[in-house]
């Protein structure tokens, strides 16, 4: 599979809530503590077959990017 996100983060699924419409994901990425969350439709996590344990590729792709400091 080719695809234009060039920002992929490896890691494995730490939480998968499925609710009526959406699923909340949680991916811990290979190395460190960092997770990052994704809200996918249910439809596509069960589709996915998505389970806690599984390993799976994070792609992020987008126009902006906010950072904050105090």
């Amino acid at each position: 599979m080719r695809l234009s996100a060039r920002n992929q983060l490896n890691g494995i699924i730490t939480e998968v809530d499925l609710g009526t419409v959406m699923a909340i994901v949680k991916v811990q990425l290979d190395g460190g503590d960092q997770v990052v969350t994704s809200s996918v439709t249910k439809d596509a996590a069960v589709e996915l077959g998505l389970a806690v344990g599984q390993s799976a590729t994070v792609f992020i792709k987008s126009t902006e990017v906010t950072i904050g400091v105090d």
